[in-house]
This record gives structure tokens, C-alpha cells and sequence, in this order.
């Protein structure tokens, strides 16, 4: 990490040069104001295709252990920044075999020069796609969110917590709801790594989105990590994602097919979601293989409307302004 190597990392973030059509970039899925995520059910790339899987938010990325909805072997972001650069399936910003074009087109940009070179001044040619990824990678590593009123609240440095949020709060982390079993620590999801938490990888859940025709099966090709392991039980395991800004990070799930924070709720009090037409028909509390932490529970309308309340005061409203993070190529 280094100052030149985040300036550097900024840059290539929102330029759509890292593209092969030269209109989309690493921000056309990952929205500042949405937290890094982008709104959009699913987003597709430079070809048109929909993506199968939901834009994922950046908040605090530097702490998790892996990245993707489903990948158990992605564990650095510079491994992860290469995927949407030279990924096949699906296509992103389709640069597969266009490595040469993209140097040529970094190297005609004088500050490009002048930011690798203050970047990487140890390296001979520093603009080469490893330096691109190591300068993403750096970027990224400074999208830290910790300032919602919540965090304010416990460090005693804001005003307090209104009393739904806190009510909310306790429900949150009640053994009744089980939220925070998966959801938990400091970045709510049990995929990140705080100072002296346990080492290894995260869990990955089956939380009973789907059942398609009762086998446990879930709609091609979002499978989980049963894409990767073959293995039955892995069947709709997908990683549990933070919940700090998840008012602001909507769809929700792997496939966006969640829409609200309402709608999140319901699918977890019924204990999995029935679907009743489309190629996803089922019964998700039925899924056989659905974590059994997923199991439901009752909860009143005055409880969901605290439980709302406090997920919304998990939004960090400076991080979704910061200067530091928006687009340094237009000019305010």
C-alpha cells in the first residue's frame, strides 16, 4: 500500500479504458452512492450478456477472506480484480486477449505515465496489467466503512441510537432471530476478518431460496458452490455478505431476486422462500440441504419495523460521499 499506489488504483477504477468497448469500467457495476453495488437485479458487461449474479458491495473488502458469491479460491483482490478484467464466463470488461490493447491505450495517457511510474518507481516499464491489478487491488483496500450511526452510537462519539434501531438491535443479535450467527462481527458477515478473529475460511450458507421441484436443486447456473465442488450438499451455498449500507445496497441475494429489506425478512421468518411460477418453482423451507440456522421465526409488525430501523442505521453516510473514493476524472 502506498499513497501513489491508491491515486493510481482510483484512476483505473472508473475508467471505462478498461474496457473492451471502452464504455464500461470497474464503477459501472460498483456505485459510490449505492455502497459499491449498483442497484440492478443482475448487471451485465461489455457484450450485453446478464450476469447471473447480483453486484456485490465493496464496503470493507480489505478484511474478507474470499471474494465472489460462491468461490472458494479467491482469497486476495488481487486475484479477484482479474476476473472482471479477463473473465470468459461471464464477460465483463471482456479483456481476454486484449492485454496489448490496453497497455498501448494506458500508455498513451501522459498521467497514467507519471502515476505507475510514482507508483511503481523500483520497475523498468511499470504500466503492466500486474501493476494495474496491484493498484485496484490498493484502491479498494481503502473503501472502509465504519462511521453508520450505529458505529457512532457505540463508540460514543454521535447521537444515540433512536430507540427502534436499538430495540431492532437486540432482535438482530437475539438467539431468536439468529441474524448475527452468520451476519456477525464487526462487518456483519462472517466472510471478514477483524484483528484477532479466527483464521480459515468463511462458511458459505444454503439458506432456502429455492427448491426447484423439491430436489434441493437451485436454478442453473447459480448453483453455489456446488459449481465448484460438485459436491451434493454444496448445493445453494453461497457467502453471506455484509450488511453494513444494506439499506442503500439493494437487490439483495445472489441473483437479486430479493427487493427489499421487508422482503429479506419475510424470506427468513418463513424459513426459506416458496416460489410459485418461473424455472425457480419450490419450496425453499423444504430445500434438504438449507442451513439449519435458517429455521424461521415469529415476529410482529412493531419487531420488523425495529428490525428495519436498525439495518438502517447501519448506512455510513459519509462513505457514500467521501471524496477519496468518488471519480477523479470529472472536474467539480
Amino acid at each position: 500500500m502506498s499513497d501513489a499506489k491508491v491515486a493510481l488504483g482510483r484512476r483505473l477504477f472508473y475508467d471505462p479504458r478498461l474496457s473492451a468497448n471502452g464504455a464500461f469500467s470497474c464503477s459501472s457495476c460498483h456505485h459510490q452512492a449505492k455502497a459499491f453495488a449498483d442497484g440492478r437485479n443482475r448487471p451485465f458487461g461489455v457484450t450485453g450478456q446478464l450476469h447471473p449474479r447480483n453486484s456485490m458491495a465493496l464496503a470493507n473488502v480489505a478484511y474478507e477472506a474470499r471474494y465472489g458469491w460462491a468461490d472458494p479460491n479467491t482469497a486476495s483482490l488481487e486475484a479477484q480484480a482479474r476476473i472482471p478484467l479477463f473473465g470468459e464466463a461471464p464477460i465483463e470488461l471482456g479483456l481476454r486477449g486484449k492485454e496489448d490493447t490496453l497497455l498501448a491505450r494506458l500508455r498513451a495517457v501522459p498521467i497514467y505515465a507519471a502515476l505507475f511510474r510514482s507508483a511503481f518507481a523500483r520497475d523498468t516499464q511499470p504500466v503492466t496489467i500486474d501493476n494495474a491489478v496491484r493498484a485496484l487491488a490498493a484502491f479498494e483496500r481503502t473503501l472502509i466503512s465504519v462511521n453508520s450511526p450505529y458505529d457512532l452510537d457505540a463508540r460514543r462519539t454521535g447521537a444515540p441510537l433512536p430507540p427502534a434501531a436499538k430495540r431492532g438491535a437486540a432482535l438482530f443479535f437475539s438467539d431468536r432471530l439468529k441474524c448475527a450467527r452468520c451476519h456477525s462481527g464487526p462487518f456483519f458477515t462472517n466472510a471478514a476478518r477483524a484483528t484477532g478473529a479466527a483464521e480459515g475460511a468463511p462458511e458459505f450458507f444454503n439458506t432456502g431460496l429455492y427448491n426447484v421441484g423439491g430436489t434441493g436443486a437451485y436454478p442453473e447456473p447459480n448453483t453455489g458452490l456446488y459449481a465448484v465442488t460438485g459436491v451434493a450438499t454444496d448445493m445453494g451455498r453461497f457467502k453471506v455478505p455484509s450488511l453494513r449500507n444494506v439499506a442503500v445496497s439493494y437487490p439483495y441475494m445472489h441473483d437479486g431476486s430479493v427487493a427489499t429489506l421487508d422482503d429479506a425478512i419475510d424470506h427468513y421468518a418463513a424459513g426459506g422462500r416458496t416460489v410459485t411460477l418461473g424455472p425457480g418453482t419450490g419450496v425453499g423451507r423444504a430445500n434438504p440441504y438449507k442451513s439449519p440456522l435458517v429455521a424461521g421465526f415469529a415476529i410482529t409488525p412493531a419487531e420488523r419495523s425495529d428490525l428495519v430501523a436498525f439495518l438502517r442505521a447501519l448506512t455510513d453516510s459519509t462513505f457514500l460521499t467521501d471524496a477519496r473514493f468518488s471519480n477523479p476524472w470529472i472536474v467539480r
